[in-house]
């Protein structure tokens, strides 16, 4: 592990310490796990944008007609 000084605005503090008290947490770890939350949906914009690149109207709609014309199961049916 390493050590990270960070400045905060007075009311982030105060509501990281209300939050990571709620939580049931410290407030390094409420720190660490909204950061890691951050990094990830970053990381996963990314690798998204990179598979976009691959991507085509036409390779969508030939995946389509492989899925069979079939009513959905009950617990899938949207009312």
């Amino acid at each position: 592990m390493s050590t990270l000084s960070v400045h905060l605005p007075k009311s982030l503090h105060k509501t990281v310490q209300e939050l990571s008290k709620k939580e049931g947490v410290s407030i390094n770890q409420f720190i660490v796990s909204a950061l890691s939350e951050k990094i990830s949906a970053l990381m996963t914009l990314e690798y998204l944008k990179e598979k976009q690149k691959n991507a085509s109207k036409e390779k969508f709609l030939n995946a389509l007609n492989d899925v069979p014309d079939v009513e959905p199961l009950e617990d899938d049916k949207l009312y």
